[in-house]
This record gives structure tokens, sequence and C-alpha cells, in this order.
């Protein structure tokens, strides 16, 4: 199913609801970003798959048999295709046919060459804000290229096919890495393209010889930076302002109850809230790997009368962090000192009932686990 949503919306308002699960990878460098916008192969197909029990089920075709042939583990580390000895190589470095996967075995899948990858729709000469996830900050340069004029999607991606247009030195920044801010930056599209086109988007660290690679697949048809091959019905909030941060698929919202006649009892008083009203309990999940870790909260309204709105705050001791947010609730703050909030469907609890968000996080579990505070307005 191809839905079509704005490039804007897609790429903005503030991060509420995300879902990430990584793993180590067989590198010994970590995963730092990818470009959000346009928005890159394996970014745009973890949006497009990403389901509210952290699985990733492709809508898109292209997605689904790149998700085939490597797994979703690539999808789940959508930031990561890098070298860590790339030192601003590209010809003569990754071979022909291999630079939307950066020439990784993990991310080999998205060379694919064929018409159904998720689409930005632009304009040709239009100058727009790129952005790219810095999930971890570094120094350096993003370039930025374009196929040649000819080019067809149905011929594997060569270094021959690329033309650069445009760079961007030590962009600012949205906010701090770690979650899904990003770098930004205007640039104005090259005039004269019509029809289907990569954009290849180069980060060059100046730091170290690391190098991150990004393809995103875009046609030059009068677009305002519409996404059409992801799906199915997801809407997003419009941006605000420039320079937001940048959201993922949101939580599907939970049925509507049946409505039920309710039996009239006596008014009761209604205690005061605050840190009585609530409590939280933490359980680490099975899927674990070295290096990262789920775990589930659990929130409980503990008082008498409902409850219309929580936080449950911990503190990491351990150097954790988080592998994108939290999936049915919305982050504050990161870590060491962790805040986190109801989202607007599950911000009312009746007394005794409970509500349940996840994250997914890097370190080792914490063991004990930390000491949960739960609040409410």
């Amino acid at each position: 199913m191809r839905v079509r949503r704005s490039l804007v919306a897609v790429t903005v308002s503030a991060l509420v609801a995300a879902i990430g699960v990584v793993v180590a990878t067989p590198s010994p460098a970590t995963a730092h970003g990818a470009t959000l916008v346009p928005g890159s192969r394996t970014y745009l197909c973890w949006v497009d798959g990403l389901r509210s029990t952290g699985q990733i089920i492709a809508f898109n075709p292209a997605c689904a048999d790149a998700i085939a042939q490597g797994g979703q583990q690539p999808l789940y580390d959508w930031f990561g295709v890098l070298r860590s000895d790339g030192g601003g190589r590209t010809t003569g470095f990754i071979p022909d046919g291999q630079i939307c996967g950066g020439g990784t075995t993990k991310y080999a899948a998205y060379n694919m060459a064929r018409t159904d990858w998720p689409l930005t729709h632009l304009t040709s000469g239009r100058t727009i804000q790129f952005r790219h996830s810095n999930w971890a900050a570094h120094p350096g340069t993003f370039h930025l290229y374009i196929t040649r004029n000819g080019w067809s999607p149905t011929t594997p991606l060569a270094w021959a096919d690329l033309e650069s247009f445009w760079s961007s030195t030590d962009p600012p920044q949205t906010g701090p890495p770690g979650a899904l801010n990003y770098y930004f930056w205007d640039a104005q599209l090259p005039t004269g393209k019509t029809g289907r086109h990569i954009i290849f988007a180069l980060w060059v660290r100046s730091d170290s010889q690391e190098n991150f690679y990004s393809c995103s697949d875009v046609v030059f048809d009068g677009g305002n930076g519409e996404v059409t091959g992801v799906g199915p019905n997801q809407t997003l909030p419009p941006p605000t302002t420039p320079g937001t941060p940048t959201p993922t698929p949101p939580t599907p919202t939970p049925p509507t109850p049946t409505p039920t006649t309710p039996t009239p009892t006596p008014p009761t008083p209604t205690p005061p809230t605050g840190p009585a009203a609530c409590a939280a309990t933490w359980q680490v999940m099975p899927t674990n790997w070295p290096g990262h870790f789920q775990a589930q909260v659990t929130v409980r309204n503990t008082s008498t009368s409902g409850l219309n709105g929580w936080t449950v705050r911990w503190t990491y001791t351990g150097g954790q962090g988080f592998e994108g947010a939290p999936w049915n609730a919305v982050l504050l703050t990161g870590a060491p000192n962790v805040a986190v909030r109801n989202t607007d469907w599950n911000r009312a609890l009746a007394p005794n009932a409970t509500a349940s968000f996840g994250f997914n996080a890097t370190g080792t579990a914490p063991s004990p686990a930390p000491t949960l505070t739960c609040t409410s307005p």
C-alpha cells in the first residue's frame, strides 16, 4: 500500500514514540546516523515496517525483499551504514553497485536496483532543508551527490553516475545525540532534473577515518517533499519551525473500549495526586544482545481516583543509554537521569489500571534494577 505524505511531516516535530532495537555489529565502530530528509532507504524502510510490538514487518515491497535477504537487524540499525576506514575515499574504495550499502555485507540488500523503494517527491532547483541523524555527534563534512541525467533506477549505482552538488561542514544540530535529533542545513537542489534520481550523502568525519553513507530515492516531479511507498495510513504532525526533532511512526491508538453504563456510587473525596498516586516496575526483556538490552516499564495507578498523566524517572549508573526512544511513552530527558511520560492516549488510568512502555538501550542491563519513581500532575 502506498501512502503519500509530506516530507516535512515525515521528518519533523518532537520525538514522541519511537522504537529501535540495536545490536552489536561486527565492526568495532558504533552506528551514528543516516539522512532523514530526504529519507534514506534504511530510514524510510524502518519507518515503513515498524510496528508497536517492536517488530519490523514491511509494507513496501523493496523493503520486504531487503528484509528477506538481510533480516530485520539492518533496519533496527538504520543509522549504521558506515566504514571505519573510509577516510573520505569514494571511487575505487567502495565498489560500484555497493555504494548504498557502504560496501558492507550487512547492508548489501539496500544496493538493489529497483523502482519501488520509498520515494521522496521534489522540485528541481528548489532549496530544501536537509536533515541527517546525529545519533552520535562528530565534527566533519557532509558531501551531497546526485545521479546524472539519464541514470536509470534499474541500473546498479556506480560512482560515475554521481555528481557533487553541495557540501556542509559542521552544520547545526537540533539537540544532543542519542535520540532522533539531527544536523540540518539548507541546500539548493540541482536544476534541470526530472524523473527518478538518487541523492547520495557521504559524511566524512574530520576527527577519524570513519565515514557514513546514505542513499535517498527521489523523483523530480514538482513535489514538495511528499513521500510515497511508506505505509499504511501513517500520519505525522507538520513542523512548527525549521530544525525541530524528527519523529518516527506514531504509536497506534488502541481500540476504544465498549461503552458501559456506570453504576451510580456515592461521591468520595478525591485523594491528592503526586508521588504516591502511581508506581512503576521494571522488567528486562529476553531480547538482549551483548552491549544492548530491552526493557519494559509498567505504570500502575495506586490511588483511589483516576490518574490524568504520569511521569517515570530513574537514574542509570552504569553508562547505559537509549537506542531510539520509548514506545508507548514520551522521552523527556535521556541518560543518565531519565524521565519518561505518558502519551496522549495512555495518560488516563483508572484506579489500579496499568500502562506499559518499552525501550531499547545500550550497555548492560542494570542489576539490580534502577529505582523507579512515578509522579502525576
